[in-house]
C-alpha cells in the first residue's frame, strides 16, 4: 500500500529543490557563463553547455558534510547544506532517474577518511579509494563515451573528488523527417551569417508560446520501454540581440506564464548542433557568493576529520541535436584539497532558430534545467 502522505513530502522537497536548481542556474549563467559577454549579455562567442542539476547535485552533496558559517553560504546559493543536504539529494537524484533514458550518478573517491554518518547519509553515492585510472573509466562508461576522462588533474593535493554524471540520449517522440533538412543561413552574435545543415517540422500549436519577448517549442523525446516520461526539450529564441542570462532561464519559466501563439500551424527550422564546454566553475564561485567554501576557513567538519576546502569545482558538458534525437552528457567534479592548501487556409507561424538561441533539457515531470545552452555562433553539425 503506497503510503500517500509520505509520496506527497517527497513531491513537495521535489518541487522545492527545482526552484532552488533554477535559481542557481539563473544566478550561474547571468554571474558567470555569460558574465563577460558585455553589458547586455549579448555575447560575440561560439556559446556554451552546462548542466545546473548537475551542479547543484554535486555542490549539495559536499554542503552535506558544511558546518556552521560553510554551511550557511552554501545554503544561501544552494537553497540547503548541512545535514538536511543529504536528503534533498537522494531525493533529487531519483526523481530525476525517473526521467526516461537519463542515467544519473554520484561517486567519490578519497585519500583521506569520510565519517560514516556522511556516507550513511547519501546512500546512493559510492565511496571508494582514490585511483585516477578508476575515475576516469567511470567517466566515460557513465557518459557512454560522450566524455572520455574527468575534466580535471587529480593530484597528489587532491584529497577527495566528488564526481556527479548525468546522460541522456534520448529519442524524438516525433523525429525530424531527414528529408526536410536544408542548408540555411544562421546569423551569428557578431552578425556574420553562414549556412548550417537546418531541420524543419510542424510542431502542435499548443506545444509553442511566447514568454518574456521570447518564443519558446517544447520537444518532446519518446519514453523507453519499461522506463519514465521522456525528457522535454525546449527550444529559446530571444529578441534580437537578447542574450544568454535573460533568454535561457525563459526556458524552465512556468509554462501558464507564457501566451499561446495567434495560428493554427507552427513550423520551426532548427539547426543541427554539437556543444562541448568545460567550464572552470571555481572562477565563478566569488560571484556566486561562495568563499569560505574555497578559504583557509572552510568547514566541512560534517565531511571527514581532515581540514578540508574546495579546490576546484569543473564541469564538461556535451550536447547533440539532430533529426533523430538529443543526447546530453555532463561530468562535474567537486576536488577537495587540505584547508590551507489543404484544409483551410491557416495561419503560419514559422519560428527559425536562425541566429542565437538557447537549448534547455527538462527533466521528465518537474522543470528542472539538466542542460541549458546557448548557441551563439554558427553551429557545428554533430553528424559532420
Amino acid at each position: 500500500m503506497t503510503d500517500v502522505s509520505a509520496t506527497a513530502t517527497g513531491s513537495t522537497t521535489t518541487t522545492r529543490t527545482t526552484g532552488a536548481v533554477q535559481r542557481l542556474a539563473e544566478r550561474w549563467i547571468r554571474d558567470g557563463l555569460a558574465a563577460g559577454e558585455g553589458p547586455d549579455g549579448t555575447g560575440k562567442g561560439t556559446g556554451f553547455v552546462c548542466s545546473p542539476a548537475g551542479l547543484w547535485l554535486a555542490l549539495a552533496a559536499v554542503a552535506a558534510g558544511a558546518r556552521r558559517a560553510t554551511a550557511a553560504e552554501l545554503r544561501s546559493l544552494l537553497g540547503t547544506a548541512d545535514r538536511e543536504a543529504a536528503p534533498a539529494v537522494t531525493a533529487l537524484s531519483r526523481a530525476l532517474a525517473g526521467t526516461g533514458a537519463l542515467g544519473v550518478a554520484t561517486r567519490v573517491w578519497s585519500r583521506v577518511p569520510v565519517f560514516p554518518a556522511f556516507q550513511e547519509a547519501l546512500p546512493d553515492v559510492r565511496f571508494d579509494p582514490m585511483e585516477p585510472a578508476a575515475v576516469d573509466a567511470w567517466v566515460r562508461e557513465a557518459t557512454g563515451g560522450l566524455i572520455e576522462r574527468l575534466p580535471l588533474e587529480i593530484t597528489d593535493e587532491t584529497l577527495l573528488a566528488l564526481v556527479n554524471v548525468l546522460a541522456l540520449k534520448a529519442r524524438w517522440e516525433k523525429p525530424f523527417e531527414a528529408w526536410r533538412t536544408e542548408d540555411l543561413p544562421f546569423t551569428d552574435a557578431a552578425g556574420k551569417v553562414g549556412t548550417v545543415p537546418t531541420m524543419g517540422k510542424d510542431v502542435p500549436p499548443a506545444d509553442a508560446w511566447t514568454v518574456g519577448g521570447a518564443h519558446v517549442v517544447e520537444l518532446r523525446c519518446a519514453t523507453e520501454p519499461g522506463g519514465g516520461t521522456g525528457a522535454r526539450v525546449r527550444l529559446v529564441l530571444g529578441e534580437p540581440g537578447a542574450g544568454a542570462g535573460r533568454v535561457l532561464p525563459l526556458g524552465w519559466a512556468p509554462r501558464a506564464a507564457g501566451a499561446p501563439l495567434d495560428a493554427d500551424r507552427v513550423t520551426i527550422a532548427l539547426p543541427r548542433l554539437g556543444l562541448r564546454t568545460r567550464v572552470p566553475v571555481t572562477e565563478h564561485l566569488p560571484a556566486l557568493g561562495v568563499r569560505l567554501a574555497t578559504s583557509d576557513d572552510a568547514d566541512f567538519s560534517g565531511l571527514s576529520p581532515r581540514a578540508l576546502a574546495i579546490s576546484d569545482v569543473v564541469q564538461e558538458a556535451v550536447l547533440k541535436i539532430a533529426e533523430e534525437g538529443v543526447e546530453a552528457a555532463a561530468v562535474t567534479v567537486v576536488a577537495m584539497a587540505p584547508a590551507g592548501a489543404a484544409p483551410r487556409p491557416r495561419r503560419v507561424h514559422h519560428i527559425a532558430f536562425d541566429r542565437p538561441f538557447g537549448v534547455v533539457v527538462l527533466a521528465g515531470t518537474e522543470d528542472t534545467p539538466l542542460f541549458a545552452a546557448w548557441q551563439a555562433a554558427a553551429p557545428t553539425d554533430p553528424n559532420g
